[in-house]
C-alpha cells in the first residue's frame, strides 16, 4: 500500500456564506491548503469552481504537481444537463484536473434514468476530450442499499459503453460530504457503502470522501479498493490523528 498522501484529495467546498468568512478569507483558506498540499505530498487539493484558476496559478507559481479538483453541479445534483455542461468547460479552461460531478439523483430515484444516462455520457465526454478525470458523485447517503448497488452498475454501463479504454479516468464517488445524517455518522463513505460501490464499479475506480476520519478508516477504504479519499483532514488523518470535521 502506498503512503496514506499519495490517496488524499485534500478538500475545502465551504462557501463564504456557509462559513461566515469574507471573500479574502476564504481565498486565504485556499492558499493554506495548497501550502499544505505540497508540504504533505497531497495528491489534489478539491475546491470550489470559482477558486480553481486562483488556486492553479498559485500551485504553478510553486512550480508543484498539485492537482486540482472542483466539484460541478454542487451539492444537491439537481442542476441540468446544460448547466452542468457549461460549469464543467469553464472549470476546464480555469485549470481544473479533476471535475466531481454530483449525479441527478434525484432523477434517479424517480426513474428517470434516461436524463440520468445522458448526463452521464455527455459531462463525461467533454471530460475526456481534455484530457481530464472525471468523478460522479452518488451521495450514498441519500440511497438504499439496492440503490447505491444500481446507480454504480448505472455509471459502470454508461462509461464502459460510450468510453472503453478510458475507464481508469472516470471515478464512483460516494458523496458530498453536505448530505445532512443524524447524529454525526459519516454520511457515504462507511464500509458497507464502499463495499457495494466496488463490487458494482468494475474498471471505475472509486474515491471514498464523507465521513474518512482516521488513517485506520482510511487503510480499510483502501483495502478495499478506493484508490481515492476526499477529506477536510487529510493532514490529521495522515498523521494518525482522529478528525471531527463535517467532511
Amino acid at each position: 500500500m502506498k503512503a496514506l498522501k499519495h490517496y488524499m484529495d485534500s478538500t475545502y467546498l465551504k462557501t463564504p456564506e456557509q462559513s461566515g468568512l469574507s471573500e479574502e478569507q476564504t481565498k486565504q483558506k485556499v492558499i493554506e491548503l495548497c501550502e499544505e498540499a505540497i508540504k504533505e505530498g497531497f495528491y489534489a487539493v478539491m475546491i470550489r469552481p470559482e477558486y480553481v484558476s486562483f488556486a492553479k496559478k498559485f500551485l504553478a507559481e510553486r512550480n508543484a504537481d498539485t492537482k486540482v479538483g472542483t466539484v460541478i453541479g454542487f451539492h444537491e445534483g439537481a442542476y441540468s444537463t446544460e448547466y452542468k455542461l457549461k460549469e464543467a468547460e469553464q472549470a476546464i479552461e480555469d485549470g481544473a484536473d479533476d471535475l466531481d460531478f454530483v449525479v441527478n439523483y434525484e432523477a434517479f430515484k424517480k426513474g428517470d434514468l434516461d436524463l440520468v444516462k445522458n448526463e452521464i455520457k455527455e459531462c463525461t465526454e467533454v471530460v475526456l476530450k481534455n484530457n481530464r478525470t472525471a468523478k460522479w458523485i452518488i451521495e450514498a447517503a441519500a440511497l438504499t442499499d439496492e440503490q447505491i448497488a444500481q446507480i454504480t452498475d448505472l455509471i459502470r454501463e454508461v462509461v464502459e459503453g460510450n468510453f472503453s479504454g478510458k475507464e481508469q479516468f472516470v471515478f464512483v464517488k460516494s458523496s458530498t460530504g453536505f448530505y445532512p445524517t443524524e447524529g454525526g455518522k459519516p454520511n457515504g463513505a462507511t464500509p458497507e457503502n464502499i463495499k457495494i460501490m466496488t463490487e458494482h464499479a468494475g474498471k471505475l475506480p472509486v474515491k471514498a470522501a464523507g465521513g474518512v476520519r482516521s488513517a485506520q478508516e482510511a487503510r480499510e477504504m483502501i483495502a478495499m479498493g478506493v484508490t481515492r479519499i476526499g477529506t477536510s483532514s487529510a493532514k490529521k488523518i495522515c498523521d494518525g490523528e482522529s478528525a471531527d470535521a463535517e467532511y
